[in-house]
Formats: structure tokens, C-alpha cells, sequence
């Protein structure tokens, strides 16, 4: 049943038009499937989250869709419907993380041999696959170099930079970009409408700012919440805190005020509570590391910084000025980097919050 279903796979877009962001890559995709002038291969690359096996999905249904309509996949012909449950033969996918050999590869491409069984194109996905093994890649650059006219190639990575050149050179590419605060926002609302859920508006903002830009990472979060709440079927701003251990912004807010100000005891008392309120302490670490990124783009410039790609409300780009108006970005630069290097050490010591104690000290301890 789809209640038993995890909402970034029940909420999967089934069309480009259902797409939140990436418009750039839809408008590109949907007027080549109308002109009909597909590549053999495509290459989707971007941080993850961003939707990328998605539009693989997508895509593989367009090509063999019995009705595509301006550049859409009908969602009801036979192909259609057995790319939806998983069924087609002729879709292959392979993860890359864990199947890393050429055996693997080969295994893969045997099927190049052979006519699809029943539409139009073999569609082969690999996702991760900047993770295959050098000689893995150059067997799938060897198919990419002469490949069957039946057959498309749709490969998905986090890091490009990572894949042989030649490889990328057969390919059409794509770059994915991070998701704004907004845009995750919107797919909230939407969700939580289609669920019949009520929520304080305050959590959809902290849970967007968590997410870093994933939209998985959104759905699986509030995921959580609503699990959490399926009796009153409301989402409360305490319950989120409680329940998922992410920190508010005002609550970093005071602890960079602490900072500035060079507090270190009320600095390491306030993490010290946060940590007795459940606070998840590596979540903290992210949130802080965000927030002084963002302190520091707007010491450099104040252009760089907005509400709308921030997930910050202009009132909390307004207090991060006034915060760091009596630092210099040499400071600042200083104060991250000690941050980043305590939240490297945390999943390594056995007092959780002690790195980020001795941060706290080497930043507020200045020599004179």
C-alpha cells in the first residue's frame, strides 16, 4: 500500500513538468525528445539529492513511451507502466558503489547483443559511477565508443571529477544544481497537503535548512515527523527539534553571539544545555559551519547572501551583519576553520561535544 511507502519514493515526480529546479536541464531534455534527437548517452552530475536517478527514470520512460506528448511520457502505454513497477526488461539499472568490476559491467552489457523485448530502447542506468574500477570504466568506454543503435546510456555522479575524461567526452552532460531553501519549501507544502497534515510554518524553513539542498534528505526528515504524528496529524516546531535533534537558527545565532563576544564559559554552558536537550551534535556542527559560511559571504560582499538561496529570512541576514560588523574576514575565516576541524574530530572522541569545547577556547582565548 503507498501508506507503507517512504515519501521521497511516493512522492517521486513521474513527468519533467512535476520537477521542482533544475528547469534548465527539463527545457533541454523535453525539446530534444520532441525533435526526437536523443543522445546514445547522457551523463547527470550533481550533489546528491538533487534529482538526478529521478530524471534518469524519467528519461528511460520518455524514450519508450508509445504516447509522448511535448516531450512527456504518458504514464499509461505498456512501457510506461513497467518502468512504474519496476518491470520493464528492457531498463537495467546498476549501482555503481557496489558493483564496482568489470564482470560487473560486462554482465551489464551483454544485453547489447540482443533487440529490446519489447520497446523501443535498452535503457541502461549506472548510478555512482565515478565509483567503477579503471578497468570497469574502460569497458563501458569501449561500448560508449560504438554502441548498438537501440541502446542509451544514462550514467548519475556525485563526482564527476572523478571519471576518466574519455568517458565524459561520449557524453551528453548535464550539471545538477544544489536545491534552493525555496524550492524544498515548496515540495513540503505540497506533500504535507497531499497527506492531509497541519504544521506550524516554522518547521518547513528548519527542516529545508537541514536538508543542505536534498530533496531526499527534506522528504526523509519530515518523513520522520509525520510518523511521529499520526495521531493529531499536526507538526509542532517542539516536536521537529525533539524528535530530529536540529538546532534552530536562533539558537545559533546565540551561540555565535557568545562568540563574538568572546564568552567562552556562557559559550560552552550553551552547548553544553543544547547537548542535554538532545540537540544532535554533528547536526549542530553542520548548521554552525552554514551559518558562519554565510557570515563570512556577507563580510566579503553583501550581494552574495540571500533570503531566497540562503534559506535565512531577511531578518536573520539583518542580525548575522549587525553580528559580525566587529570582525574582519581574516577573523571569521579563522573561526570557521577551527569549527571545520572540530567537526572532523567529533565521530573520533569519546566526549562528543569536546572539540567544539576547544574550539570554543582557541577562538575566545586570543593572544594579546
Amino acid at each position: 500500500m503507498d501508506s507503507n511507502i517512504v515519501l521521497y519514493r511516493k512522492y517521486r515526480p513521474k513527468n519533467f513538468n512535476e520537477v521542482i529546479g533544475q528547469s534548465h536541464i527539463v527545457q533541454t531534455l523535453q525539446n530534444s525528445l520532441k525533435t526526437n534527437s536523443i543522445s546514445h548517452a547522457y551523463l547527470f552530475c550533481g550533489p546528491r539529492g538533487s534529482g538526478k536517478t529521478t530524471f534518469a527514470r524519467i528519461l528511460a520512460k520518455a524514450v519508450n513511451c508509445q504516447d509522448l506528448k511535448s516531450g512527456e511520457p504518458c504514464n499509461k502505454c505498456d512501457s510506461c507502466q513497467e518502468i512504474m513497477a519496476s518491470k520493464s526488461l528492457d531498463l537495467m539499472e546498476i549501482d555503481a558503489a557496489s558493483h564496482t568490476g568489470v564482470d560487473d559491467v560486462r554482465a551489464l552489457t551483454d544485453g547489447l547483443r540482443f533487440a529490446p523485448v519489447k520497446s523501443k530502447y535498452k535503457v541502461f542506468i549506472i548510478d555512482e559511477c565515478h565509483q567503477l574500477s579503471k578497468s570497469a570504466a574502460n569497458a563501458l568506454l569501449k561500448t560508449l565508443e560504438e554502441p548498438p543503435d537501440h541502446a542509451i546510456f544514462i550514467l548519475a555522479t556525485t563526482e564527476a571529477h572523478k571519471m576518466i575524461p574519455t568517458i565524459i567526452s561520449r557524453c551528453q552532460r548535464f550539471d545538477f544544481r544544489r536545491l534552493h531553501a525555496k524550492e524544498l519549501i515548496k515540495k513540503l507544502e505540497i506533500i504535507l497537503k497531499k497527506e492531509g497534515i497541519k504544521y506550524e510554518e516554522t518547521i518547513l524553513s528548519l527542516i529545508a535548512l537541514n536538508a543542505r539542498g536534498s530533496f531526499r534528505d527534506a522528504e526523509s526528515l519530515l518523513d520522520k515527523c509525520i510518523s511521529f504524528t499520526s495521531k493529531d496529524k499536526f507538526i509542532s516546531l517542539k516536536e521537529v527539534k525533539e524528535l530530529l535533534g536540529i538546532v534552530e537558527v536562533g539558537q545559533i545565532s546565540e551561540f555565535i553571539n557568545l562568540i563574538v563576544r568572546q564568552n567562552a564559559k556562557d559559550a560552552v554552558i550553551k552547548l553544553n544545555l543544547l547537548v542535554e536537550e538532545g540537540i544532535d551534535l554533528q547536526e549542530f556542527s553542520k548548521t554552525l559551519i552554514f551559518y558562519l559560511r554565510q557570515c563570512l559571504l556577507l563580510k566579503i560582499n553583501k550581494d552574495l547572501v540571500n533570503s531566497e538561496e540562503s534559506g535565512f529570512s531577511d531578518d536573520e541576514i539583518k542580525k548575522m551583519e549587525e553580528q559580525i560588523s566587529s570582525l574582519r574576514e581574516g577573523e571569521l575565516q579563522k573561526i570557521l576553520e577551527l569549527f571545520i576541524e572540530a567537526e572532523n574530530k567529533l565521530k573520533y572522541t569519546t566526549i562528543p561535544q569536546l572539540p567544539l569545547e576547544l574550539a570554543i577556547i582557541d577562538i575566545t582565548h586570543k593572544e594579546s
